[in-house]
């Protein structure tokens, strides 16, 4: 698929128009997004981007458009898996609900130019070097078992870069809005909302690891592996605000994606193994091995999402642990309401917190207690209680 310049320029100044588009009428007034307001821009931005692909369809022929959709969706699915990422970081910063609309407008632009950059070095690899097919696929088939390792405690808002930070740079704990400096004791300061897009930047560009080689698995197209993934990041911000709650549901998501990069990852392999010229390889000879289309990876990709999203919604195990886990962050964001200056915020965390008890006491008790830290989880869970009795009594 050939791509002229004029094509190339329109493409990256509609992107651009988009990213200006959400800042200033969006992001520059720090609001919470209503549910209404995130499930209609997230609708909106997903079909601009199914739009975009049938113009590639069109215009590209079937493959392109076949590639691109691969691409997107696998894209998409790596993106709300890194969403329970950005989760972490910002309840370990403590983001002000208000101001976390900037945060990850943040992290979607320097995501963007992160990957781009991967993008055209893993072209130039690809036209240079055939054999760096094997490496992507190992890359690919390396990640898919780590998401099958079971999860330890997450700290990515205390890495190296932030402990660094905080060290040698002047830093306080206090938010001052959406400041990235402030003045504490006649000083300028950062502001922890500075740490926190330095941490969101650091975990972007490790998803770029991951993300650039799944792609070049079904497409070598330049042009289609970054509009795929320009319009995959394109409304993560009202994504993360419509699923915010949901995401600990998708209990089997990890194993999806698990799945859907080892199944890139072989693909890689098989294609390696196509194109060989590495000297201990049959003789430096191309291997006849069974390629597969890219019409079979976009089936297998959306097979394995739709069973995934299925399983984690009906199973019992699954509910119970998202209800417990819900619970368990509504009480703690209770507990520490002190860093938000949204009035209704406590009210919305306390309501959310009696539906989320509400639902578990309908479920099987053995499934409620077969959740990490139940006693742990009850404990802070009374504590809320006991501190809206104290709260509304004044």
């Amino acid at each position: 698929m050939t791509v002229s310049p004029l094509v190339w320029g329109v493409t990256i100044v509609v992107i651009l128009g988009l990213l200006a588009f959400d800042y200033f009428f969006h992001i520059r007034k720090a609001h919470i997004p209503t549910l209404k307001e995130a499930a209609i821009w997230s609708a909106i931005y997903v079909g601009l981007a199914i739009i975009f692909g049938i113009l590639v369809l069109v215009f590209g022929g079937g493959t392109a458009g076949t590639e691109y959709f691969a691409g997107y969706i696998t894209e998409k699915a790596l993106s709300v898996d890194n969403l329970f990422v950005f989760l972490i970081i910002m309840a370990s910063f403590r983001v002000p609900r208000e101001d976390q609309q900037k945060v990850l407008l943040f992290g979607i632009v320097f995501a963007l130019i992160a990957r781009t950059g991967f993008i055209f070095l893993g072209a130039a690899l690809i036209n240079s070097f055939s054999w760096i097919f094997y490496i992507f696929g190992l890359i690919l088939l390396i990640t898919a078992g780590n998401l099958l390792k079971p999860e330890g405690e997450h700290d990515e808002a205390n890495n190296f870069i932030i402990r660094i930070a905080k060290r040698v740079l002047p830093t306080t704990d206090h938010y001052d809005g959406d400041k990235l400096f402030t003045v504490e004791n006649g000083k300028k300061v950062l502001t922890p909302m500075l740490l926190v897009m330095v941490a969101i930047g650091g975990t972007d560009i490790l998803f770029a690891l991951d993300s650039i080689p799944a792609i070049f698995g079904l497409t070598q197209s330049t042009f289609i592996v970054f509009t795929a993934t320009a319009f995959s990041l394109m409304g993560l911000r009202q994504l993360y605000f419509l699923i915010d709650g949901l995401l600990d549901r998708l209990i089997y998501l990890s194993f999806g994606l698990a799945a859907i990069l080892a199944f890139i990852g072989v693909k890689l392999v098989l294609h390696a193994l196509h194109e060989n010229t590495l000297w201990f390889i049959n003789d430096g000879e191309h291997v006849e091995v069974v390629e597969i289309s890219t019409q079979l990876s976009l089936s297998v990709i959306i097979g394995i999402l739709v069973i995934t999203i299925i399983a984690s919604l009906v199973s019992p195990a699954g509910k119970a642990q998202t209800a417990v886990n819900n619970a368990r962050r509504h009480a703690n964001a209770y507990l520490d309401l002190s860093y938000t200056a949204d009035e209704g915020e406590r009210e919305r965390i306390y309501t959310a917190l009696c539906e989320e008890e509400r639902q578990i006491e309908q479920m099987d008790l053995k499934y409620r207690n077969k959740v990490k830290d139940i006693e742990d989880i009850r404990s802070e869970v009374a504590r809320a209680h006991e501190e809206h009795a104290r709260y509304t009594s004044n």
